[in-house]
Parts: structure tokens; sequence; C-alpha cells
């Protein structure tokens, strides 16, 4: 089956909501703009309930198909995510942004619009049994939207049973979608490292203690967990992106700051790596006489795809794609707040191809439209095989 003749139809539509997102990029949970145009949207699609507001700005759209006469009524989500990334935008595109300093360099614009090019044509066909409920999510790049949708009752509100996700994938050719079955994603913490040493003259290292060659050291042996602490067959990542320490040449500076991102696939390697990241930390500190402070805040969960949802999704996308054009997808160890909807129901995370473009988070990032008539023909078969109608 390939993709869907009136999502060809629709293609144009899309594709002009996606590049007016794109221009208009928002950040975290202040997607205002992004959410009013989706609930406008939606009302426009006769979609049976829009509501706005959950997860702070959060939209969800509610489309009610065959009701069934006897049995449970049976309901599915699908999620995307609104929000933009706090990077200045390179692409010199028509359609760039039009706010200084933020852009869709994850492809969350895309996400956005075949999710709404999916909900227009769910309420103008209906031909499924059961509810469709489309979410639209704020603050997935480091502010837990997710969760905060979750804990404001999205899944009992709308009696979901299952939930899936969609993210664009450069480097998979336009037309193909990657999946795996479990850990597809890593969980994601936070280290704050504030270290006070003793300052001086640098012509006078024996009378101080130099906190940036404690910071120095302390990358050095944080480097040393993954290399020595965990199995080689898990997979974890210590990576320290900030060093400040210092103004003068001349001077050894009092204090240094670190901070970086510590990802794992597994809650037992995440639990592991913090527990040596803790002791690496204090050793240090004793071993050279600096005050060291350490804030570790564990923030996304491991993305886990549960079983039976992967191998609906796989078929899906086979159908839509062709055989050859569903790949197995590597494990990646960015984090991916969808975690938490895994967390509250089963459902499955899906990669669609983003063709040769330039990789997530880059400024010259930009989501290719080619691929919009192939995501949105997924959420719709998705959602018709999966409450069928008899």
């Amino acid at each position: 089956m390939p993709i869907v003749n009136r999502v060809v139809d629709l293609q144009p539509d899309i594709q002009t909501w996606r590049r007016d997102i794109h221009q208009h990029p928002e950040l975290l949970y202040e997607v205002h703009r992004t959410a009013a145009f989706v609930a406008d949207r939606l009302r426009e699609f006769g979609c049976d309930a829009v509501v706005t507001g959950i997860g702070r700005t959060g939209v969800v759209g509610l489309i009610k198909g065959v009701q069934p006469t006897s049995g449970d009524l049976k309901v599915i989500g699908l999620r995307a995510d609104m929000d933009a990334l706090p990077i200045e935008e390179q692409t010199k595109l028509p359609y760039a942004s039009v706010n200084p300093g933020m852009m869709h360099a994850c492809g969350h614009d895309g996400h956005t619009a075949m999710l709404l090019g999916a909900a227009r044509y769910l309420a103008e066909t209906r031909n499924f049994a059961g509810d469709a409920v489309v979410i639209f999510q704020p603050a997935e790049e480091g502010g837990a939207g997710g969760a905060a949708m979750v804990k404001d009752g999205l899944m009992e509100r709308f009696s979901i049973d299952q939930v899936y996700g969609m993210h664009n994938g450069p480097g998979i050719p336009i037309g193909s979608f990657a999946i795996r079955q479990g850990p597809i994603m890593a969980a994601t913490d936070a280290v704050d490292i504030k270290i006070e040493g003793l300052g001086g003259h640098a012509a006078r290292p024996h009378k101080c203690v130099d906190s940036v060659l404690v910071g120095a050291q302390l990358i050095t042996a944080l480097q040393s967990i993954v290399a020595r602490s965990v199995d080689p067959l898990d997979s974890a990542v210590i990576s320290i992106c900030e060093f400040h320490a210092g103004n003068t040449r001349n001077v050894i500076p009092q204090t240094a700051e670190l901070k970086g991102t510590i990802c794992a696939l597994t809650a037992e390697a995440r639990k592991l790596v913090e527990k040596r990241v803790r002791e690496v930390v204090a050793g240090v500190a004793q071993i050279t006489g600096a005050k060291i402070d350490l804030s570790y805040k564990n923030s996304y969960p491991v993305t886990n795809n549960h079983a039976a949802q992967t191998e609906v999704a796989r078929r899906i996308a086979k159908q839509i794609a062709g055989d050859g054009n569903v790949y197995e997808m590597p494990p990646q160890m960015a984090g991916e707040d969808f975690a938490y909807m895994l967390e509250a129901r089963p459902g499955a995370l899906i990669f669609c191809g983003n063709g040769d473009s330039a990789s997530l988070h880059h400024p010259a990032y930009n989501f290719d439209d080619e691929a919009i008539v192939f995501g949105t023909s997924y959420w719709v078969k998705l959602v018709e095989e999966q409450l069928a109608a008899s």
C-alpha cells in the first residue's frame, strides 16, 4: 500500500503550514503562537474537541470515528512536538526564522504540520472505529513538556490506550523509515560542577589550589568511568561541554565551573554512571584540596519502544514505504521526552527519513517537505489499521 492519495492532495497545504511554523519559531513552553495556530486548524477541521493548556501550552484534538455499539472504546494517541531551539538560523531560506536566535533546527515544524495533515484527513473520513487523539506538545527541547502533559492527566482524560510518536531522521532516505524495539533513545542527565580552589599569582602555583588544574583532572577522571566502569556491551556517554575559569593570563583563578551532559541507554547504566560520577568528584576534591560542588540532575528517561506496538509501527511503515525501505534503527544516544508518554502507555517512536540534510540541531538544518506525504500517510494508516472499522 503506497502513500495515501488524499494526503498527496493535502501536501501543498501541509507544506504551507510547515513553512509558516518554521518562520515563527518559539522556545520551550512559550509556544503561544504555534499552539494557537494548531488549535485554530483543528477547529477548522471539525475535531470533536480541541483542548488547550494541557502541560501549560499543549494542544489536544479529539477525532471520533465509528463508535462501537458493544465492547470497549479503543483510543490511539499520536504525538508531535512544537518547540524550536535557541539557534541562529543560517539557511537563508525565504521562510527562514524571523525571530532572532531561534530556529526549527530539529524538524518540529515538520512534525507538527504532518500531524495536522493527518488530523484533517481523519476528521474528513472518519474511517476508523474508536477515537484518535492528536497531541501537540511543547518543550521537548529540554523542558520535559511530555512529562508535563502526562502529569496534567493527558492519558486519563482522553482514555488513551496506546501512543505513538514520530521524528524525522537526517541521513535516512526520503520515503524510508527506521525503528527498533526496546531502547531507541537514551536517558539524559545534566551535571553542573563548581570548583573552588585558592587563587593567586601564576608564578606561585605552590601557594595556590589551581581550579583550572582541578577541572582538567576532573574531566580526565570522568572519562575513565565509561571506559572502565561501564560494561562494554552497554552504552553511555559523558560529555563535559563547558569549562569556565579565569580572565587574565597571569592569575590562577579561584574558581572554575564545568557543565556537561550524561547519556545512558539502560536504567542500570544510568544509575551506575551517576554513582561513579559522584565518587570521582569526591575523590578529586580529596586529592587536590579543592572544594567541589556537584549538581546532578536526572532529565529524560530511556525511550523504550514496546514490542507489540513496534511491530505495528513497522508493519504500517512497510505498507507506506515498502519492505526494503524500513530499516532497523541503531540506538541513538540523544534524549527524547516522548519517553515519558511511553512510560505511561504502550507505544513506539519511529523515524521518518529526511534525506541528505544537515544534522539535527545544526544552524543549516531544514525539514525536507518531500517527507510530508510519507509521514502523514503513516499517521493515517496507523489509525485506520489499529482502529479498523468492521
